[in-house]
């Protein structure tokens, strides 16, 4: 087990590392990707300055510049996005989700372009490069928090559906006694006095012990889209 946080490799290759012990996955590749052999241990419950939630499930908010005229979505009509990820659930999933209902399973925007981050995201709507993204509540009330410059030019034009948070993931390979033992240390580490200020510094207020299963309403929100006649974010 490594000392410190292995930031070199590139995430998809570390979610596929069959010696993986612990980390932390977005949950729409897991539904989407056949490929992607990864056992979910917890869901994390976060509360943040600005969002607060009392299960393990976060949302998006559709963010734009706050002085472009635009007052709803249907206003975004053939501007251009920004994604992070197209395997993102907050990022694409959730948009796409948000969008359906109202795109009329035609090309809602001019452009999608992809960012490779949701900070890359806004940074990209600041510098005028693109109009709409779809940022996580837990990312964006940590930029609030830490990058107030990066954000205050910006305004909350909708809210997405909710969805489940971030699932902390092992390797499919791990032993169930290993993964008992994972989820026993989670506990211990959200309830450790001595932990408090990291654990607030991260926002996380508990975990709730999960597994597969608990990621179906980001692939009900997936079918869901694709009744709409807009399977695809464009």
């Amino acid at each position: 087990m490594p000392d410190v946080l292995d930031r070199a490799r590139h995430v998809h290759d570390l979610w596929r590392d069959p010696n993986l012990l612990f980390g932390q996955a977005c949950g729409y590749p897991l539904i989407a990707d056949d490929s992607l052999a990864l056992q979910v241990i917890a869901l994390p419950i976060y509360d943040m300055p600005g969002f607060t939630s009392s299960d393990a499930t976060h949302a998006s908010v559709l963010v734009a510049r706050a002085n472009d005229g635009r007052r709803s979505l249907v206003d975004y009509r053939d501007t251009r996005a920004a994604i992070n990820d197209p395997q993102s659930n907050t990022g694409m999933n959730l948009f796409r989700a948000t969008l359906a209902p109202i795109a009329e399973t035609s090309a809602f925007f001019a452009r999608v372009v992809q960012t490779g981050s949701h900070r890359g995201s806004i940074a990209a709507i600041a510098a005028g490069s693109a109009d709409i993204a779809a940022i996580d509540t837990v990312t964006y009330a940590t930029l609030v928090r830490h990058e107030p410059d990066l954000t205050a030019p910006l305004k909350i034009v909708a809210r997405s559906p909710a969805s489940p948070t971030l699932p902390f993931v092992t390797s499919a390979a791990t032993g169930v006694e290993t993964i008992a033992a994972l989820r026993l240390a989670l506990q211990e580490v959200m309830t450790d006095p001595r932990l408090a200020e990291a654990r607030a510094s991260l926002g996380l207020a508990g975990i709730i012990t999960a597994n597969f299963d608990a990621l179906a309403p980001i692939h009900a929100l997936q079918q869901t889209a694709i009744r709409f006649g807009y399977p695809n974010l464009r």
